[in-house]
């Protein structure tokens, strides 16, 4: 039964984070791409904790993957949130310019 519980969660949760993300402004996808890399940065640890507390070659396998996956979603965050950065920053005028 436990597995129908944690299965029931995650539906619930990616439902509501589908939600709630849908109707954010597109003026404030800056703001929110911030936040949430926060929250990846925890599931980063989370998946460090989970893998270091394995028991068996498969729970160790599956904890690395959690790990890789978890710090590419951290670092492509951060990557998109500075492109996006960059798209709001002056261009800068060349020495010929007027």
């Amino acid at each position: 039964m436990e597995g129908f519980i944690a299965l029931y969660i995650f539906m619930l949760a990616a439902v509501t984070g589908y939600e709630i993300i849908s109707k954010v402004p597109v003026i404030l996808h800056t703001p929110l791409m911030s936040g949430s890399n926060f929250v990846h940065g925890i599931v980063l640890v989370g998946a460090m904790v989970a893998m270091g507390h394995a028991e068996s070659t498969a729970q160790t396998v599956i904890g690395f993957i959690a790990v890789l996956l978890a710090a590419g979603n951290a670092v492509g965050g951060y990557v998109v949130t500075e492109r996006m950065l960059e798209m709001f920053k002056p261009s800068e005028k060349k020495e010929g310019d007027k």
